[in-house]
C-alpha cells in the first residue's frame, strides 16, 4: 500500500478503561436517550433541537456554549428537548482543511488521531457530567463510533456518507436515534433506502469482527437541501417537499416515520442567519397540516457563541473555524420564539 502506518491506535475498550463513565453519567445518558427515543417513536410531542457549533474546535468554548443551554432547556422543557451538537469529525469536500477534533485536538497543530480520540471521549463525558446533556455527533468514520457508543444521545449520517454501505450497516447497530441526510444530489430515494437499510438486521464486517446488527427502528430522515448540476442551491424544507416525504413514508414499510430539518447547509445556502426564518416556515407548515406536525420531529441548527466564522488562526473565542454559525444572542431568541410557536 502507498501509505505509512504511523502507529496502532488503542481499541475502544482500552480507551473506555482509561476514561470510564461514573454511575451518574451512565444514568444521565440512559435517561436522556429515552427522552430522545420517545420523540422519534411518536410517544412525545416535544420537538428535538439538535444545536451547536459546526465543529467542536475548542473544548472550553464548546463547554461554555453547552452550559448556556442548560438554563434555556429548563425554561422550554415542556415543548423542546435540546440535544447539543459536539461534532468531532468535519467532512471536507476536497479533503483539505480542518478535519475536526478527532484529527486535530489543537487546530493549529499537526494531526494527532490518538490524542484526538481521547479528547473526543473526554469532551463528551464532560458534557454529560457537567450539564446532563447526552449529545449528538456525526458518524463520519464508522470505526470511531465504539469510542463513544456509551455516551451519544443522537447520531447523524452526513450527505456524503449516506450512500456508503458501511455507514448504513453501522447505523443498523446503533442503539440511539440516527438521522440519515439526503445526499448532496437531493435524491430522496437514496435517503429512504439508507433508512431502510439502517432499520434492517445485517451481518457485516466491523473492526475486524463478523458482527450481527439488530436494526435501528429510530433511523429517520434529515432534509438539508441540495445543489444541482449547475451549482445552484435548492432548499427542501418547504411544505410541498414535506408532503412528498410523507407520501414516500406512506409507501414504505419503514417504522417510526420522521424527519429532522437541517436549517443550515443547502437549505439556507450556508447563511446561518436564515435559520430562524426556516424554522418558523416549517413550524407554520406543521400548524397547517396535522400530518406534517406528526412527521417533523426536530430541527438541526449550527450555532456558537459568536456570529459567523473565522480562519483557523483567527483567535476569536467561540467563533466557528468551519461553517458560519448563528451567535448566542440570536440563538437564545430563536429558541424562545420556537417554543412559543410550538
Amino acid at each position: 500500500m502507498n501509505m505509512e502506518f504511523k502507529r496502532k491506535l488503542p481499541f475502544p475498550s482500552e480507551v473506555k478503561q482509561m476514561f470510564p463513565l461514573t454511575q451518574s453519567v451512565e444514568e444521565a445518558v440512559k435517561l436522556r436517550r429515552e427522552e430522545i427515543r420517545k420523540i422519534f417513536a411518536g410517544e412525545s410531542d416535544k420537538i428535538a433541537l439538535i444545536i451547536g457549533p459546526c465543529s467542536a474546535d475548542n473544548e472550553e468554548s464548546v463547554m461554555d456554549y453547552i452550559t448556556r443551554l442548560v438554563k434555556v432547556q429548563e425554561e422550554v422543557a415542556d415543548v423542546l428537548l435540546i440535544i447539543p451538537r459536539i461534532y468531532t469529525n468535519k467532512p471536507r469536500t476536497t479533503g483539505d482543511g480542518y478535519k475536526g477534533l478527532v484529527h486535530q485536538p489543537d487546530p493549529n497543530a499537526e494531526s494527532d488521531l490518538f490524542m484526538g480520540i481521547i479528547s473526543t471521549r473526554e469532551l463528551h463525558i464532560r458534557a454529560v457530567s457537567e450539564t446532563g446533556f447526552s449529545c449528538a455527533d456525526e458518524l463520519l468514520y464508522p470505526e470511531t463510533y465504539k469510542y463513544l457508543d456509551d455516551l451519544l444521545g443522537y447520531v447523524a449520517i452526513g450527505a456524503r456518507s449516506v450512500e456508503d454501505q458501511q455507514h448504513r450497516l453501522t447505523a443498523s447497530a446503533i442503539d440511539c436515534p440516527v438521522g440519515m441526510k439526503n445526499p448532496t444530489s437531493g435524491d430522496l430515494s437514496v435517503m429512504m433506502n439508507a433508512i431502510m437499510a439502517a432499520q434492517h438486521e445485517h451481518d457485516f464486517i466491523y473492526r475486524g469482527w463478523e458482527g450481527h446488527s439488530f436494526g435501528n427502528d429510530y433511523a429517520h430522515a434529515i432534509l438539508r437541501g441540495y445543489v444541482n448540476r449547475q451549482g445552484v442551491t435548492h432548499p427542501n424544507y418547504h411544505y410541498e417537499t414535506l408532503l412528498y416525504l410523507a407520501e414516500l413514508y406512506d409507501k414504505s414499510e419503514l417504522k417510526n416515520p420522521g424527519v429532522v430539518i437541517d436549517c443550515n447547509h443547502a437549505n439556507s445556502a450556508k447563511d446561518p442567519f436564515e435559520q430562524p426564518r426556516i424554522m418558523k416556515d416549517v413550524l407554520l407548515s406543521c400548524r397547517n397540516n396535522p400530518r406534517l406536525k406528526s412527521l417533523v420531529k426536530g430541527f438541526m441548527v449550527e450555532s456558537y457563541i459568536e456570529d459567523g466564522n473565522q480562519p483557523v488562526d483567527g483567535g476569536v473565542y467561540g467563533k466557528s473555524i468551519t461553517d458560519a454559525c448563528l451567535g448566542w444572542e440570536k440563538t437564545e431568541r430563536m429558541i424562545y420564539e420556537m417554543a412559543d410557536w410550538r
